[in-house]
C-alpha cells in the first residue's frame, strides 16, 4: 500500500523500504523504451538536463567549410568539451578517435549539395547506426518546401527503425530562402517532427521561442546558425536556454570562433551553469588570453 506521501511500500518484497517511482529526467520521454532513454542520458547532462552538441556535419552539403578543412586539427581537440558530437559517417570513421568517449548524433539523411537540389534526401540503413553504436540519428525535415512529404517520410522511416533498435531520432528542421524563422513556422515544424516520431528536435531560436517550446512535447536544442560575434552567440545560447531549450547544437559559432576551445567552454558555462552572456564572454576572454 502507498503511504501518505504516495510512496509505494516495498515491504511485500521483504525489504521494508519505501520505494518512490522516479520520472525520467527528459521532457516527453517517460514512456520511451529503455534503450531510447539510455542513449538520451548519454547526450544530456542529468544535473542541468541540457547538452552542448558540437556539429561539424556541414561538409556533406558544403564541402570543406572554413574551419573544417582539417577535422583532425580543428575539431578533434574540441571533443573533450562537447557532450555529444554530430557528424557524418565518413568523418566519424576517418577522423574521430573511437576512444574519445563521446556519444554520436549521426547525420542519417543525405542528398543534394549547395550546387544542386537541397532538401531532396534519403536515409541510411539502420544497420549502419547499429554498427557505429550511435546515440541518435539526425534526419533533416523541410516543412513548407517542395520536398516536405519526402523528408517527413524519411523521419517516420527513421523513427520506425530507431524504435526497433532503441536509437533516438533527432528531427532537424530545415530553413531556407523561402522558409521562415518565426515562432509560427518553427512551432509548426517542431510539432510536426514530434508528432511523426522524433525523440528530440533541433531548430532555430526566434522571438517568442517559449511558445515553440511549449507546443513541442519533446526536448528542443537550438542550432547555432550562421557565424555571429562571440558575445552574440553566447547571448543566443543564453536566451534559448532561458526560454526552455534543452541545449545547443553549435558548429560555425564554435569552430569558426577566434578561439574555438575557449568558445565551447564559454558555451558550456551558459548551458550547464546558467552564466549570463557577459559573464560567459568574460570567461571566453580569460581562457583565450591564456
Amino acid at each position: 500500500m502507498p503511504d501518505a506521501d504516495g510512496n509505494k511500500d516495498a515491504s511485500n518484497y521483504g525489504l521494508g523500504i519505501p520505494v518512490k517511482k522516479k520520472s525520467f529526467f527528459m521532457k516527453g520521454l517517460e514512456y520511451a523504451d529503455w534503450g531510447i532513454k539510455e542513449r538520451m542520458a548519454r547526450i544530456f547532462d542529468k544535473r542541468s538536463g541540457n547538452a552542448v552538441m558540437l556539429a561539424f556535419d556541414h561538409g556533406y552539403i558544403m564541402g570543406p567549410t572554413s574551419g573544417l578543412e582539417r577535422i583532425d586539427l580543428n575539431v578533434v581537440p574540441l571533443l573533450k568539451y562537447a557532450d555529444c558530437i554530430m557528424c557524418t559517417r565518413g568523418v566519424l570513421r576517418s577522423c574521430i578517435p573511437p576512444d574519445c568517449g563521446k556519444p554520436v548524433a549521426l547525420r542519417f539523411s543525405a542528398g543534394g549539395t549547395i550546387l544542386g537540389s537541397l532538401n531532396y534526401e534519403c536515409v541510411m540503413d539502420i544497420e549502419e547506426a547499429v554498427r557505429l553504436d550511435v546515440s541518435a540519428m539526425a534526419v533533416m525535415v523541410a516543412i513548407g518546401s517542395e520536398n516536405e512529404a519526402l523528408t517527413i517520410r524519411n523521419l517516420t522511416k527513421t523513427a520506425d527503425m530507431g524504435n526497433r533498435y532503441g536509437i533516438p531520432t533527432f528531427g532537424v528542421t530545415a530553413v531556407g530562402k523561402n522558409l521562415a524563422r518565426d515562432a509560427r513556422y518553427l512551432g509548426l515544424a517542431t510539432r510536426v517532427c514530434a508528432e511523426n516520431g522524433a525523440t528530440f528536435v533541433k531548430t532555430y531560436y526566434c522571438e517568442g521561442f517559449e511558445k515553440v517550446v511549449a507546443g513541442c512535447p519533446v526536448p528542443i536544442v537550438i542550432a547555432g546558425g550562421k557565424k555571429l560575434p562571440e558575445r552574440d552567440a553566447l547571448e543566443l545560447a543564453y536566451k534559448a536556454i532561458n526560454d526552455g531549450a534543452n541545449g545547443v547544437d553549435m558548429g560555425r559559432n564554435i569552430f569558426q570562433a577566434e578561439d574555438p576551445a575557449a568558445m565551447i567552454q564559454a558555451v558550456r558555462a551558459v548551458v550547464h551553469k546558467g552564466y549570463s552572456p557577459d559573464r560567459a564572454f568574460e570567461l571566453y576572454n580569460d581562457i583565450k588570453s591564456k
